[in-house]
């Protein structure tokens, strides 16, 4: 499955697809992207790709760039199994612009929220 899209309910919690439970594991990275969307990580695909990708060189301007807009507002989700939730945090949907419909696009091997 590489698009759906959805409405959040009244707690911003997004319901991820089952049919996408088991890829995401039982916890998401969430981010803010490179424009006005976000991003949704496994949590094991960051921790061993993202991560390393932000690793580098101390004085290099790009990769210390890069690391303030991927954690700047990072934050953990636990994928809610029972009903297949995560839930938005407010300064993310304000950063992306989203109210509550919302669409996701898988960008290879995370996701990208945005404002339907």
């Amino acid at each position: 499955m590489d698009y759906f899209e959805r409405r959040l309910d009244t707690k911003n919690r997004l319901t991820i697809p089952s049919a996408l439970h088991e890829e995401l594991g039982e916890e998401v990275v969430i981010t803010r992207g490179f424009g006005q969307y976000l991003h949704v990580y496994p949590k094991k695909i960051w921790d061993q790709e993202m991560e390393q990708a932000l690793r580098g060189d101390i004085l290099d301007e790009r990769i210390a760039d890069l690391n303030v807009r991927f954690r700047t507002g990072r934050v953990e989700a636990k994928l809610d199994h029972k009903q297949g939730r995560i839930t938005l945090e407010p300064h993310h949907l304000a950063y992306a612009g989203i109210g509550r419909d919302i669409i996701a696009v898988r960008a290879g091997r995370y996701f990208r929220l945005m404002a339907k």
